[in-house]
């Protein structure tokens, strides 16, 4: 199968073709391989290529409801066994995983063919994929900017039609942020709902979750009934999952629904007139489709929820730092500098501060609830702002330097709580203040593709749901793209 043909079909329609014997899955497999050879090294999308296990996988008799079908990992908390997950760090090279993550082994069960491992930030702490140990990675629809993080590695391969979806994880906006940057269909799962084992309970509290990006809403819905295809029977939840497949959700109609919308951001900063425009042309089309639409707000504490989030980012930085560190011998140097300096905020915190930030998420899910007494979903823009330039968030020279000589001094929890870092992370947080409300009330939430810039960005609008929304989630985004379709869209590269 040449490239044209490969992608006309998400993941979905590949596994037809497989399955009616039209295609090998050595022949797609060779198919993505050719096309990750042609635009990665313009892209650094994939990090770690695993050509002859899929080879070997490929040429077996695979079974699955999506067998055959190449597929991506992302190169943090997704771990293969054998392999390394380097986690975008330089401190884990080498470091290979004991044992399949229970996402890779549900991917592995449904046929998929995975072949590589994608690019992300060390230890997926920023909102861009650029880190010191793989190089930046560049967003398919303009090399100059970013494709979001810290799934942007997964991103840029599906947008650049190496594969029709890839596996992402979102622990403050990681498959929001890449979806809106890319063009691409992302949702985050409710909290509970996909496995974090077999090595812990729950990733970052219980506000990070796995999933995919995709080019179509089928896809997304296909994977979340692998991902949640039996229990985890050793971790915390027993999730309550719906009657029937979320694939056959997902054709459903949604029904009118009670939409709240709102385009400010929720830490006060600037939002850019595109991400403005694109909330109102959201809410437009909603109001076609049928639904009620009104401007609204969240009535949650947006700045203080903000501060909630830095504190427990912080302390997981601290704390990944020292495991690793314990379980690997890795020296301070391995570690960037820019994650020192946020695990030096864990540090810093005292241990009353962190339980207190923590124990606010209840108040924090609570005024979400309120709101979806009132309103099936919230509309916001996923970015406040178009996706940045490669390096535009890099933490200016001067910061870093003074930094290091902090670290050296011990002193460096100190830079974490003055104005010149709370600066510098606002100036972070800033383009991407929508996403963390999700991860920290632990709902479920999506990044549809329905705009893009004058110059052929892509710019998302995010949808926020209640507790066990991903049904209604899924029902709206089907309907959304069959009134403004986006997956035959395709970056010129």
């Amino acid at each position: 199968m040449d490239y044209e043909e490969y992608r006309k079909f998400d993941a979905v329609g590949l596994a037809e073709l497989v399955a009616k014997g039209e295609v090998s899955a050595a022949e797609l497999l060779d198919t993505a391989i050719e096309r990750a050879d042609k635009v990665n090294p313009r892209l650094n999308a994939i990090v770690h290529p695993m050509h002859d296990i899929a080879r070997q996988r490929a040429a077996a008799p695979l079974s699955g409801p999506l067998a055959g079908v190449p597929f991506l990992i992302k190169d943090l908390g997704q771990d293969f066994q054998g392999l390394p997950t380097g986690s975008g760090s330089r401190s884990l090279r080498g470091h290979r995983a004991a044992a399949n993550s229970i996402v890779v082994q549900r991917w592995l069960d449904a046929g998929l063919v995975i072949f590589g491992k994608t690019a992300t930030p060390e230890f997926g702490t920023k909102a861009v994929t650029e880190s010191a140990a793989t190089g930046p990675t560049r967003n398919p629809w303009h090399l100059d900017h970013t494709p979001g993080g810290s799934s942007g590695g997964s991103a840029a391969a599906v947008a650049a039609g190496i594969v029709p979806v890839a596996g992402a994880s979102d622990g403050g906006g990681s498959i929001r942020i890449p979806a809106a940057c890319c063009g691409l269909f992302g949702l985050k799962p409710g909290r509970g709902l996909v496995s974090s084992g077999p090595g812990q309970a729950e990733n970052f509290l219980g506000a990070a979750t796995d999933g995919v990006l995709s080019r179509t809403v089928r896809d997304t819905a296909a994977m979340l009934d692998v991902l949640t295809a039996s229990p985890d029977l050793g971790g915390p939840y027993l999730p309550a999952l719906p009657d029937t497949s979320f694939a056959e959700l997902a054709r459903r109609e949604p029904g009118k629904l009670r939409i709240g919308f709102t385009s400010r951001s929720p830490i006060g900063g600037p939002v850019h007139a595109d991400a403005v425009v694109a909330v109102e042309q959201a809410a437009k089309l909603l109001a076609d489709l049928g639904h009620d639409v009104e401007p609204a707000e969240s009535g949650v504490d947006g700045e203080q929820l903000s501060r909630d989030f830095l504190s427990a980012w912080y302390a997981n930085a601290a704390a990944t730092i020292a495991e690793i560190r314990r379980e690997t011998g890795a020296r301070t140097k391995d570690f960037e500098v820019d994650t020192r300096l946020l695990a030096a905020g864990g540090w810093a915190q005292r241990a009353p501060e962190y339980v207190m930030a923590h124990d606010r998420w209840n108040a924090h899910s609570r005024a979400l609830a309120a709101f979806h007494e009132r309103y099936d979903l919230l509309l916001t823009p996923t970015l406040a702002r178009p996706p940045v330039r490669v390096g535009e968030l890099a933490t200016p020279l001067a910061v870093r330097v003074l930094g290091e000589i902090l670290l050296r001094l011990n002193l460096a929890g100190r830079l974490t709580r003055t104005k010149i870092w709370a600066d510098q992370i606002i100036a972070n947080l800033g383009p991407v203040p929508y996403t963390q409300l999700a991860n920290l009330t632990g709902r479920p939430a999506m990044s549809v593709p329905l705009y893009r810039t004058a110059q052929g960005l892509p710019l998302g609008v995010q949808f926020v749901g209640g507790l066990g929304s991903e049904p209604t989630l899924l029902a709206l985004a089907g309907q959304l793209e069959a009134a403004q379709p986006w997956a035959d869209q395709e970056p010129p590269l």
